[in-house]
């Protein structure tokens, strides 16, 4: 088989390029997802990730390796398996970040990144509900809305968050990033809009375009430097693929790891286990950084969170209501609330990121409420210093590679994060919570200093499921980059990754959005390459 070009992943970014670059109907596209179609109901329900997560039929179960950092545990990383990816599988929340961001990208070196430059990007991409503007798009494939219903939990926190100083923001993703609001979500009519259902969906019909599932990467072909196709397998069966230019779109885990089993990263490592080096190229696998969360949790004194509802008659009620209206609780993201702030005044920008849920889940468990009624408040340092790696242990494509985060590595990561609990605390403090706060549970009461809340968060704190970076984009003189601004691998032809590795500092926010904005310029760069 030939084909222009070959997306390998069928996610956030691998959807978009696919539907893209088809639009031109002499290019043959070839999309190759490891998972299966997205029909599985729950994949199109909100709450649904709650399943989803868990199942290994539809989600990458990575592990973390046991660190000090995270107390000796380690941590479960679900990354999407599914057409879609982890737009299929994800907490739905829809955040750009802010415009630093990307002009801090610009400031690396990296050309056409800065936030004017992506601003188009963002636009082009979504059909926003709340329509058109300088900042926001209203005719783009992918759909994103307003929180359908509101919660008096909900209400009450916010009021109580702008007696702290947190102002009341009616659009994050517009002019201004700081502020409090219900989260934005990419959704359309009360069902999880995923780059499969926006991008590929509509286009599956093309005759240039063929998408592939159950297919699993093996390694890159390559003649001297140039990557000319792929080895993979369907159910056990292998197959090779020619193609005129190969595009990774495996995520900050997946395109890494093949692009070590292919040869292509630091020499000495790969020869140790016994690849034979294409090309030694530094940063492939380095440079991870990812959200650390620690988690709040609260006793609710009156029926009024999301607790009670999830068993017997209410739960009903909810299955009814959503299935009538697309309204209720199995039409709600991972958390209702997000504020993005300043941990200290003296600082320009947020670097702290609340979000509010009014519901607790069991410690460790997610989807599993708990039986008594809860709120959470999660928090999260937005840019993280801290840096890990990503490698593989050896020659099997099968085996996960080792994924070590290093998380609160940096005095800042430790401060911000503390900070964030204590400004939970009094928050929830505040007197519009009076007649609702019961006894906290997380962490416990009597954890105050410093040293305290640091080993609350160490032992009980979780991925938000951010990593990025592993690819990093750079100009060729940062020794660290492994792509360029063109997102063409160093001195490779032929090949270039699309994702969220490419990151080469996190967002201030979530990363899905910002990870779609990446497939939607890529495939411009391919076609002015063409």
């Amino acid at each position: 088989m030939r084909f222009d070009y070959v997306i390998v992943g069928a996610g956030s970014a691998g959807c978009v390029l696919a539907a893209r670059l088809s639009e031109d109907p002499r290019a043959q596209v070839l999309l190759l997802e490891a998972g299966p179609e997205d029909r599985h109901p729950w994949l199109h329900i909100p709450l649904g990730y709650g399943k989803t997560f868990r199942d290994p039929n539809v989600s990458w179960q990575f592990q973390t390796e046991p660190e000090d950092s995270t107390g000796g545990r380690s941590l479960t990383i679900p990354r999407g398996k599914v057409l879609g990816g982890s737009s299929s599988i994800n907490g739905l929340g829809f955040t750009r970040g802010q415009a630093d961001d990307y002009d801090t990208w610009a400031q690396m070196g990296n050309r056409g990144w800065s936030f004017s430059e992506v601003l188009p990007y963002f636009k082009r991409m979504e059909r926003f509900e709340g329509g058109a503007d300088e900042f926001r798009g209203g005719e783009g494939p992918m759909s994103v809305s307003y929180a359908r219903d509101r919660w008096e939990l909900c209400e009450v926190f916010i009021k109580a968050a702008e007696r702290h100083g947190i102002p009341y923001n009616a659009d994050p993703n517009g002019a201004r990033h700081e502020g409090i609001n219900y989260f934005q979500m990419n959704t359309r009519n009360g069902r999880r809009h995923s780059t499969s259902v926006a991008y590929l969906n509509p286009v599956r019909s093309r005759p240039n375009l063929t998408v592939e599932t159950h297919a699993e990467a093996r390694r890159l072909l390559f003649e001297g430097k140039r990557c000319v196709g792929l080895a993979y397998e369907i159910q056990g069966q292998p197959r090779e693929v020619r193609a005129g230019e190969v595009i990774l779109c495996g995520g900050s885990i997946g395109s890494p790891q093949l692009l070590e089993l292919s040869g292509v990263g630091q020499g000495g490592r790969l020869k140790d286990l016994g690849i034979e080096v294409v090309h030694d190229l530094k940063g492939v696998g380095e440079n991870l950084h990812d959200h650390y969360l620690a988690r709040s949790v609260w006793r609710v004194t009156q029926k009024v969170s999301f607790n009670e509802r999830m068993s017997g008659i209410r739960l009903g009620i909810e299955a009814m209501k959503y299935a009538l209206f697309r309204r209720g609780l199995l039409a709600i993201c991972a958390a209702q609330l997000c504020a993005f702030l300043r941990s200290r005044p003296e600082l320009d920008l947020p670097d702290l990121e609340l979000t509010f849920t009014p519901w607790s889940m069991q410690q460790g468990k997610i989807g599993v409420f708990e039986d008594q009624p809860g709120m959470s408040i999660v928090a999260f340092q937005l840019r993280p210093e801290s840096r890990g790696s990503i490698h593989i242990r050896s020659t099997d494509p099968k085996q996960a590679p080792a994924i070590r985060p290093n998380y609160l590595a940096t005095e800042t990561d430790r401060r911000v994060l503390i900070d964030g609990l204590r400004l939970a605390r009094r928050i929830v403090a505040s007197p519009e919570l009076d007649p609702y706060r019961g006894e906290q549970i997380w962490p416990a009461p009597h954890l105050n200093t410093d040293d305290e809340l640091l080993a609350h968060a160490r032992e009980t704190g979780a991925s938000v499921g951010h990593l990025c970076g592993t690819c990093k984009m750079g100009p060729a003189t940062d020794a660290n980059a492994v792509v360029g601004p063109d997102l063409k691998v160093h001195g490779i032809e032929g090949l270039r990754v699309a994702d969220g590795s490419v990151l080469p500092t996190q967002i201030s926010g979530h990363t899905n959005a910002p990870i779609i904005m990446i497939g939607e310029k890529a495939s411009d760069l391919v076609r002015a390459a063409a």
